[in-house]
């Protein structure tokens, strides 16, 4: 049994990270420390003050364990990674898993495209975002398509098509792919974009107006009327941006409301002294806890997972340990960040009005709020009463099958996550050892990779990205009580006690129960029940559809031209672009085919001898 008091005076005056265990050992709390013997020591201290929450921490705690560090630092981004993996229920976690979109500028391209992208890859495009208020990129996105007839689709330029597509007619594209199209004139076009998207909007109106003018003089009507319209639209934009602008810096904007024991934080991101969004997050159970504290756990969760992190950053009241926080961030940023709490002047009413949205919005969903707790207590409590199981984190991970006749077998995971889809952890899995139409096999292999991948990442044994570390309080098999058992073989050869149910439904396929540990429930007389596992049902199986139906799209479009050396999809799609069929790709001579763009003579040659081997085999 583990002796609290020896192990509180065995422990290191080093930095370090601590982990707080109840009875059941789950990690319930997870810190960081400068000196671990005085930081853990403190909990056990009577009359120490703790507010509301730590006393609460302190009488579950059964056990604890730590980690040392070489300073504080690293402590602060081991305690960030620990807290992802644990989700402990006692640290502020900020249940977020928004994907934010990117504005991507292929300039690498002659005839450059803007596009809309989730990922920022290492190529030479320019990537502009990311964008945390859809409406505003949405706006800025239809301005350029509008007013930019740029090139949207992935087909070759210059490929000299039969005719353009239906964006040239209605002169949404100059269309490269069909006519010479004058790149000075091309890229001037995009030149004035990535003005718009550097926050130089006025810049761009100013030189319109200009164009206007000549155009008019010109007797250019048209083109003088679509700049006045130009100029129109981003005056709009432009207006819709303004916030009080200080300078065009960059700077993420900080304050928060409390309402009892419910904490409303609101952030604005400012980018090139522009308000582009802000996003709110709502914390619970904070009754007591400083303002301080809260604010510091907050910066913490919050720039963990941060891809942009601006030089400033305003916020709302001082942070313990600003030293400590600033460091982490200059690290991960490799420059210097400032956190300033201001106290007059404009960054004072900057964060005034902010704190002012947080305080409307609190107030105004609170209700709402109210009634998603009370859904989710309900939920938890029937898996509780009905199973016996404890959704600490409510956490769970539903699995389906999907196959025809056996061929293209793929499996799905999606996750739910405090009674809401978490789609950053929905993940897919091809079938590799299971021939056939075997669903239990199948289901079988998929969980296996799932958890042997997600111990993998916890015991760091290699370096891993952290996909499957996070494992669930309850797993959903799609499927009956055959499906549920098979799981729990993997679960039992793995050591894990994770509860799995099986989702039934009736001859019409419409959810009907679960199955668990061999005994099917009715769930139809538990509204609340039913609707969650029939939306978590309906989510899994669709998600392996989708991905069962990409597979055979890929399949079906497998072209002849695979199977030539030095053919790739690049040279495939350039190919079909330029000879319109396979037919005339196979009549093609090597002159014709260097003609096509990424086909050297060497390749030209391959392509040529391997139809020409082709021909000689089916005439003998």
């Amino acid at each position: 049994m583990f002796d609290i008091e020896a192990q509180l005076k065995k422990l290191t005056t080093q930095p370090g990270v601590y982990l707080m265990k109840d009875q059941y050992g789950n990690v319930i709390y997870i810190g960081k420390a400068k000196n671990l013997k005085n930081r853990v020591r403190s909990y056990f201290r009577k009359n120490t003050g703790h507010d509301k929450k730590t006393t609460e921490l302190v009488a579950k705690i059964v056990e604890f364990e730590y980690i040392i560090t070489d300073s504080e630092v690293e402590a602060l981004i081991l305690e960030a990674s620990m807290i992802r993996k644990y989700q402990p229920h006692y640290n502020i976690l900020l249940r977020d898993d928004k994907q934010y979109p990117y504005i991507k500028i292929t300039i690498n391209e002659p005839y450059p495209r803007v596009m809309k992208v989730f990922k920022v890859k290492k190529d030479s495009a320019r990537y502009y975002g990311p964008y945390v208020s859809g409406d505003y990129m949405a706006r800025i996105l239809d301005l350029i398509r509008d007013y930019y007839p740029l090139r949207t689709c992935g087909k070759v330029p210059g490929a000299g098509r039969d005719r353009p597509c239906l964006n040239y007619d209605i002169k949404k594209c100059l269309a490269p792919c069909f006519k010479d199209v004058d790149q000075e004139i091309y890229k001037g076009m995009i030149q004035e974009v990535v003005d718009i998207l550097e926050g130089k909007v006025s810049t761009t109106i100013e030189m319109l107006k200009g164009k206007m003018m000549t155009h008019a003089e010109q007797l250019e009507f048209e083109k003088a009327a679509t700049a006045r319209n130009t100029i129109i639209a981003l005056e709009k934009l432009e207006k819709s941006q303004k916030l009080y602008t200080l300078d065009e810096s960059n700077r993420d904007i900080i304050g928060f409301s409390r309402v009892e024991d419910r904490v409303c934080f609101m952030v604005f991101f400012v980018r090139q002294g522009k308000l582009l969004g802000r996003e709110q997050y709502i914390l619970d159970d904070l009754e007591g806890v400083s303002d301080a504290k809260v604010m510091t756990e907050f910066l913490e969760r919050f720039y963990a997972s941060a891809m942009i992190i601006p030089k400033e950053i305003l916020i709302s009241c001082e942070v313990e340990h600003q030293e400590l926080i600033e460091d982490w961030l200059k690290q991960k940023t490799n420059k210097k960040i400032n956190l300033v709490v201001p106290k007059i002047g404009e960054k004072a009413k900057l964060i005034k009005l902010v704190e002012k949205n947080a305080q409307e919005y609190i107030e105004k969903f609170s209700e709402k709020i109210e009634a998603e707790k009370e859904r989710i207590k309900t939920l938890k409590w029937y898996f509780n009463e009905l199973f016996g199981i404890k959704m600490e984190k409510f956490r769970v991970e539903a699995y389906d099958i999907s196959n025809i006749f056996g061929a293209f077998s793929v499996g799905s995971m999606v996750v739910f996550e405090g009674g809401k889809k978490k789609k950053s952890d929905f993940r897919k899995f091809n079938i590799k050892t299971i021939e056939g139409a075997n669903d239990y096999g199948s289901m079988q292999e998929v969980l296996y990779r799932r958890f042997k991948r997600g111990l993998e990442e916890r015991e760091g044994k290699k370096s891993l990205d952290n996909k499957f570390d996070i494992f669930p309080d309850a797993l959903l098999i799609d499927g009956g009580a055959q499906h549920a058992s098979v799981v729990e073989d993997v679960m039992a050869a793995f050591g894990l006690d994770i509860p799995v149910l099986g989702m039934v439904k009736d001859h019409k396929h419409k959810t009907k129960g679960l199955v668990y540990r061999g005994i099917e429930y009715n769930i139809s007389q538990y509204p609340d029940l039913y609707k969650f596992i029939y939306a978590i049902q309906e989510e899994v199986h669709r998600f392996a559809i989708e991905h069962h139906k990409t597979l055979r799209l890929k399949a079906m479009t497998k072209s002849v031209l695979d199977g030539i050396p030095g053919v790739g999809k690049k040279r495939r799609d350039a190919l079909l672009t330029h000879f319109r069929s396979i037919d005339r790709i196979k009549k093609a001579t090597v002159e014709e085919l260097e003609h096509v763009e990424g086909i050297n003579t060497k390749v030209a040659q391959d392509i040529f001898d391997y139809f020409s081997n082709i021909k000689e085999k089916t005439n003998g």
